[in-house]
């Protein structure tokens, strides 16, 4: 969402605008008869307190007098029906649909999920797993059938071992046997992490079932998470010759040992083409992202940063490992930004999904008990697998089927969103389990639609934080199209602005001049006697820097008389200066010429004349919209304010 300085101090200063309910609030003021109440007033001005500089504007009536002008600007932008402009209820349902995101949730299982995962991150899990795939919308029938295939497997493996029933039913397609070496949190979908990490050592976990089938798992250890690593290698591929690429790796070590530049020596033979070229260096990984456990093994046992491995032997070959940089897990309040966006995008935002869906059925009171949805089944055939299907003329489908809150949904609401759902490419199955199916994802949506639509009455803290930002966003508008804009086009009133008040557009004393600093007091007189001498700058550094140092430094300009290069004791006139020790360093100035203070012309001067021509045009405008709408202050309203604000 696009919004620039500007806009984002107006909305932080000014716009923090709630209609409070009249009930229990005395109205401060009316502006042409709506009014404002102290409930509001309190709230922003306690809101900004801190961030106000100006200590008159914490006066209350003074920051009254600022607020009654923002609601004559708001005022005046709906008159203007500014607030009926396309791109700003475009920009407006942008941010309200960001916004309502932190609404929406419990935060609370967020906060829980986050602190989870933190909590096994440091640990690493060492499993096997035994799979049975099955299809995720696969028949009651065949999903028992998967189901019972795995408690056999299960007993077998307790009974004969891993190995065994790996060895006679792994076939990569519907039946997995697999060792899976150690991971963390969020390596396995959300199911499996959950089963590995509640699941004794030595033990096999109790049945369980994913996206990809049923499992089980078995836990071979649990050790602290080993943090991350960053190393280089050289590699040697293990060709049929292996003794030439194990004598010839040993070698290369000999040649480390001796002193040799490992980068140097991994871009002469490294036989890893995808690191060789930068010097052997690997993208930083964490226990179980690499596919060898002994490489894995080795760059973790690595201790002190350039420490460098022995040579030793890999499924790929023959490597030397350096290790680069080491880091442990980070701490809770580093890591928890981070976890809180992989929980959004991870298998466990189904939990956060499933806790909100669960507290909208007991706050609108719908049971999860499925109506008579025999009519919809009856309606229904095989043309829907086939996106074909079309609602029965003859379906009246009047009935009222749901109710959530003041919002009353028929039958025939529900057989459109069968109508639609047939786009997905539904399974084939039969017509009950997919109309109960259909209904359940009907209610769920339905449910999350009320909420989202009903959620600015239902969260007062949501409702002050979005009307901030629509009152924000309509003020910022109004003043672009009548104030900021207006005065950057008005080319004649910006000049005869200038015109008659040129005088405030002036260019101080300033002067021409070489300005030369350097840490050493012994180089300054020399570049002094340079100077005095008529010698440039670019002679001097010529002749007292060089490319491995710089003695001296150099600005040379028209500079305003209070430059910070300038010592405050320098004295504006032409010539060499006397040594200054100034900011730390040592100066010398040159003044080639003193400018006197000279008018800036409509030209020079054009930002600020805009900036100036800006705030008197607003002032007048205000002015026009006192006139124009009228406000009545609530003067025992505002008394009952400042005693309680005191």
């Amino acid at each position: 969402m696009k919004m620039n300085i500007l806009r984002a101090t107006l909305l932080v200063f000014l716009c923090s605008c709630f209609f409070a309910k009249a009930q229990g609030n005395s109205v401060l003021f009316t502006v042409d008869n709506v009014p404002v109440y102290t409930s509001e007033f309190k709230r922003v001005y306690n809101k900004n307190l801190d961030l106000v500089k100006d200590d008159s504007q914490k006066d209350i009536d003074n920051y009254l007098d600022l607020f009654v002008k923002y609601k004559l600007k708001i005022a005046e932008a709906k008159t203007l029906q500014l607030d009926k402009k396309t791109s700003y209820l475009r920009e407006f349902d942008n941010y309200k649909n960001q916004l309502s995101k932190n609404y929406l949730n419990d935060n609370k299982v967020t906060d829980r999920l986050i602190e989870e995962a933190y909590n096994r991150l440091q640990t690493e899990v060492d499993a096997n797993h035994i799979l049975v795939k099955i299809d995720q919308n696969a028949s009651p029938k065949d999903s028992l059938l998967a189901f019972k295939e795995l408690q056999k497997l299960r007993t077998r493996a307790i009974s004969e071992g891993f190995e065994a029933v790996k060895k006679d039913v792994h076939n990569g397609r519907t039946l997995f046997a697999e060792e899976l070496g150690y991971f963390t949190a969020f390596k396995m979908v959300y199911a499996f992490e959950n089963a590995a990490y509640n699941t004794k050592v030595g033990e096999w976990s109790a049945p369980f079932r994913t996206q990809f089938g049923f499992h089980v798992v078995f836990v071979k250890d649990k050790r602290d998470n080993r943090g991350d690593v960053t190393v280089a290698h050289i590699m040697l591929e293990d060709k049929a010759d292996q003794q030439d690429a194990e004598s010839r790796i040993n070698e290369i070590y000999k040649r480390l040992k001796q002193g040799e530049a490992f980068e140097a020596l991994a871009k002469q033979f490294s036989e890893d083409k995808s690191s060789s070229s930068n010097g052997g260096k690997l993208n930083t990984f964490s226990a179980g992202q690499l596919s060898s456990k002994v490489f894995e093994n080795q760059a973790f046992g690595l201790e002190s940063v350039g420490q460098v491995s022995k040579p030793f032997k890999s499924e790929f070959g023959y490597h030397i490992v350096k290790l680069l940089e080491k880091n442990g897990v980070k701490s809770f309040k580093e890591l928890a930004p981070e976890l809180k966006n992989k929980i959004k995008r991870d298998s466990r935002s189904k939990v956060i999904n499933d806790k909100r869906l669960e507290g909208l059925y007991k706050k609108y009171n719908i049971t999860t008990k499925h109506p008579d949805l025999q009519s919809f089944i009856a309606i229904l055939n095989d043309e829907f697998f086939r996106s074909n299907w079309t609602i029965p003329e003859d379906f009246i489908g009047e009935a009222l089927l749901l109710e959530i809150g003041n919002k009353k949904i028929t039958e025939k609401d529900f057989a459109d969103f069968l109508f639609k759902s047939q786009r997905r490419r539904q399974a084939k199955t039969e017509f009950e389990t997919l109309v109960e199916d259909n209904y359940n994802v009907f209610v769920e949506s339905n449910l999350k639609a009320y909420q989202e639509e009903n959620l600015e009455n239902e969260n007062e803290e949501y409702a002050q934080v979005l009307t901030e930002y629509r009152d924000g966003l309509l003020l910022f508008d109004l003043m672009e199209t009548e104030i900021w804009n207006a005065a950057k086009q008005d080319s004649i009133g910006l000049e005869g602005y200038y015109d008659l008040n040129k005088d405030n557009y002036f260019y101080e004393v300033r002067v021409d001049a070489i300005v030369a600093s350097s840490a050493k007091k012994s180089v300054i007189k020399t570049v002094a006697k340079l100077l005095k001498n008529n010698k440039t700058s670019e002679v001097i550094k010529t002749q007292l820097n060089s490319d491995s140092k710089i003695n001296v430094s150099f600005i040379t300009d028209t500079l305003d008389s209070n430059h910070q290069s300038l010592p405050k004791e320098l004295e504006l006139k032409t010539g060499v200066s006397k040594i200054f020790k100034h900011n730390d360093a040592f100066s010398v100035v040159k003044i080639k010429a003193v400018i006197p203070k000279t008018l800036k012309t409509f030209k020079e001067a054009k930002g600020h004349v805009i900036s100036d021509f800006q705030e008197q045009k607003e002032k007048d405008w205000l002015l026009g919209l006192e006139k124009k709408y009228k406000v009545i202050i609530n003067q025992d309203a505002l008394n009952q304010v400042k005693e309680e604000l005191k």
